[in-house]
């Protein structure tokens, strides 16, 4: 399982091989189009992102100020994904663009860097948090494969710092509005730091030798630690193959010695072998993580990052033993404060 594998930098697109086909749509004209928050895009700024995660912090930031435009459809796996044409024109319209970074999108950035307008910024929000002095390695981003794990955005302390990141980037595209930016990250913050108190009530209640997670998908190497969690495995496929008899059964004999009621697969990867652990470990196996996939649907009230976050942290709570009830009734909707009232205040 410590194996890199390469289709995590979101499923390389086949960005290379369509890049001369899309060269044509750049010059084409660009139409408003609507956004999710029902935006036209003509008064406000473009901004292109991955996946939904990104786009929904973006939002908070942005509020009606922005459009925002992820690439990676929901529900879609985002390793193996290939876009329409249409993207190489989003990206030739944005205002600005941005990347997770860490080397997640490399293809994504090849076609930013070929097809933006002369001086749109492309901000890469996981160089710009942490240092490489504070690189994950792990399962499936071993040392010697040099790219670290990218997944800084499920440690909701960390998604802070993007909306940071993503506040001073728009102010310095327009400026006039810096302090309706600077608000709205305020509270988007401080919603933060809510749910950030609420999952540490809730995993306290974890019994301590149950605090242990094997997932599917190595999506959490940040939120781990941050919440005492230790990580003792993901069964991540390189190039689509499973992992070794022996690594299984090392992985089995692992999660007999802690106890541990469940182990953890996604949504976007149903796997087998996760199902002959748990039973060989005498756990269950719980396939509803996300990291890339937000509750409902684009639009919807629920479809947010701190939705998406809610759900994942009462799910490992309760099947680890846990009560999640700090989590009840917590406040999953967006931050973002309309124009008009910020002008009235």
């Amino acid at each position: 399982m410590q194996t890199r594998t390469p289709g995590r930098r979101l499923g390389h697109f086949a960005f290379v091989a369509l890049a001369s086909a899309l060269v044509g749509l750049l010059v084409a004209a660009c139409g408003g189009g609507t956004d999710e928050a029902g935006n036209d895009g003509e008064d406000t700024i473009r901004v292109v992102t991955t996946v939904a995660p990104l786009r929904n912090i973006i939002e908070n930031v942005g509020g009606d100020r922005v459009t925002v435009t992820a690439i990676v459809p929901e529900g879609t796996n985002s390793h193996t994904f290939e876009p329409s044409p249409s993207v190489a024109r989003d990206v030739a319209e944005a205002d600005l663009i941005v990347a997770n970074g860490l080397n997640l999108e490399l293809p994504t950035l090849e076609l930013a860097e070929a097809n933006r307008r002369d001086g749109v910024e492309i901000l890469l929000l996981g160089e710009a948090t942490v240092t490489p002095e504070q690189y994950v390695y792990d399962f499936s981003f071993p040392l010697d494969g040099g790219d670290p794990n990218p997944h800084l955005w499920t440690d909701p302390v960390l998604a802070g710092e993007y909306a940071a990141h993503v506040r001073d980037a728009l102010g310095r595209i327009d400026g006039d509005n810096a302090s309706y930016y600077a608000a709205n990250t305020d509270a988007f913050v401080e919603r933060l730091t809510a749910l950030d108190a609420a999952i540490r009530e809730a995993v306290a209640t974890v019994p301590e030798a149950h605090r242990v997670l094997l997932t599917y998908h190595d999506s959490f190497p940040y939120f781990g630690p941050r919440y005492g969690f230790t990580i003792i495995g993901a069964i991540q496929p390189s190039d689509f193959s499973e992992p070794s008899p022996r690594e299984v059964a090392e992985l089995i004999e692992q999660i007999r010695a802690a106890g541990v009621p469940a182990i953890f697969g996604s949504e976007v990867f149903p796997s087998e072998v996760l199902e002959t652990i748990a039973t060989e470990a005498g756990a269950v196996q719980v396939g509803s993580l996300r990291d890339d996939d937000l509750p409902g649907e684009p639009g919807e009230a629920g479809n947010t990052y701190v939705a998406m976050m809610v759900e994942n942290v009462r799910t490992i709570v309760t099947s680890l033993g846990g009560d999640a009830g700090a989590l009840d009734g917590f406040d999953v909707g967006n931050t973002w404060i309309p124009r008009a009232e910020h002008t009235r205040g």
